[in-house]
C-alpha cells in the first residue's frame, strides 16, 4: 500500500512505532504542514535527510507519526506530540507546490505480535544495565521489566544516546529480534568509550 505523507526531514529526530516524540515546530513551512494535516488525517512523516542541509536526498526509511497532543500558539507555532503507527519506504519524492516537502510511500506490513526469546530479552537487559552504569545513566528497572518486548526495544532505540546513522539502522532493521540483535552491539560498541572528547560514531 502506498501514501501520499507530507515529510519532516530532520537530522537525528527518529521516531519508531508505538513510541511519542515531542516537537516544537516555528519554521512558517512546517507550521502549514501541521495546519494542513490537522485537516486531513493528522499524519506527518519523520525521515532523516542523508545529509544535514537544505534540501537534501532522504534516507528511504521513516516512520508516520500522527498528532496526538497539541498546542496551537498566538504567534503561529505549535508544540505536539506525534505518535509513531508504523514505519515506511520512500518510493520517490513527489513534484509539489506547497513550501514543505512531500513523498510517496509503501507503508510496511509488519508482526506485531514478534516477541524475543527469554535469552534475547534476558541478554538485553544485562547488556541494557551495563550500558546505564558506563554512561553514568539512573534508570528504573523495575519499570523496564514490566515494558513489553515491542515498547522495550523501540523505545531503547528512539532515546538511545547514539549518532543518526546508528538511528537509522536501527529503523531499518526488519524484525523486532534484529533491532535487538543490533541495540546489543550498539551499546557494546558505545560502551567501550567513556565519553570524553573523541566523539564516537558508527558509520
Amino acid at each position: 500500500m502506498t501514501k501520499r505523507l507530507p515529510i519532516f526531514p530532520l537530522t537525528g529526530a527518529v521516531l519508531f512505532p508505538g513510541m511519542q516524540l515531542p516537537l516544537h515546530i516555528f519554521e512558517p513551512r512546517y507550521r502549514a504542514m501541521v495546519g494542513d494535516a490537522l485537516i486531513r488525517d493528522r499524519l506527518i512523516a519523520m525521515i532523516q535527510p542523508q545529509r544535514p542541509v537544505e534540501g537534501a536526498p532522504l534516507f528511504e526509511v521513516g516512520c508516520v507519526g500522527r498528532i496526538g497532543e497539541i498546542q496551537a500558539m498566538d504567534d503561529g507555532r505549535y508544540n505536539l506530540i506525534l505518535e509513531g503507527t508504523a514505519r515506511f519506504r520512500m518510493v520517490r519524492e513527489l513534484e509539489v507546490t506547497t513550501a514543505y516537502r512531500q513523498i510517496e510511500a509503501e507503508i510496511f506490513n509488519e508482526d506485531e505480535d514478534e516477541t524475543l526469546s527469554h535469552a534475547q530479552r534476558g541478554g538485553f537487559e544485562r547488556e541494557a544495565r551495563h550500558f546505564a552504569d558506563s554512561q553514568g545513566y539512573s534508570v528504573d528497572w523495575d519499570s523496564v521489566e514490566r515494558l513489553d518486548d515491542r515498547s522495550l526495544i523501540n523505545g531503547v532505540s528512539q532515546i538511545a544516546p547514539f549518532d543518526p546513522a546508528s538511528k537509522q539502522a536501527l529503523l531499518e532493521a526488519g524484525t523486532l529480534s534484529g533491532r535487538c540483535e543490533l541495540l546489543v552491539q550498539l551499546m557494546q560498541f558505545y560502551g567501550r568509550h567513556d565519553g570524553g572528547e573523541e566523539i564516537v560514531t558508527l558509520q
